[in-house]
């Protein structure tokens, strides 16, 4: 599966089957991760196991707490953070699923129960549930390309909204 097929195929994937990563999979991303954390600067960690990370009634309810294992978006605590996580986080979430995972963006997640190493001077911003969906996730309705967009209509930009 290419990156393109990634990006079309890939929705958000809140139930979990019983199955944990093999383990060729988790060394696979772990080489992607270290990647990612020396060129965005951050401490993004895959674990394996995601404990307690979804276990609040609100995670539970939108079925996250099926979810086996989580990557936990850690950086540091700067004005940027966020936009480095996001640009990075979804490169992880497209070869998640090349490799065949499904994931979820997750805001809503129990800080002090997720796996994670936060050092001093660092936030864990956001998490992304991963593994094997009960479901492949469904389609949801975008908005249409002149409400998100105003102005460049080249190919390259409209390609580049339309992913």
């Amino acid at each position: 599966m290419t990156e393109i097929e990634a990006i079309k195929e890939r929705h958000s994937v809140r139930s979990y089957a019983d199955k944990r990563i093999e383990q060729e999979k988790i060394d696979r991303i772990n080489e992607l991760i270290a990647k990612c954390n020396d060129e965005g600067h951050l401490h993004l960690q895959f674990c394996a196991d995601a404990g307690n990370t979804y276990n609040r009634l609100l995670s539970k309810a939108m079925g996250l707490g099926s979810a086996p294992s989580v990557i936990a978006c850690v950086g540091p605590d700067d004005d940027t953070v966020e936009e480095r996580i996001g640009y990075y986080g979804e490169k992880i979430v497209l070869f998640a699923q090349q490799l065949g995972l499904n994931t979820c963006w997750a805001g809503t997640f129990n800080k002090k129960g997720t796996p994670a190493q936060v050092n001093p001077g660092e936030k864990m911003v956001i998490s992304i549930a991963i593994g094997y969906g009960a479901t492949q996730g469904k389609e949801r309705k975008s908005k249409p390309f002149d409400q998100v967009t105003a102005g460049d209509n080249s190919d390259w930009f409209s390609y580049g909204v339309e992913m």
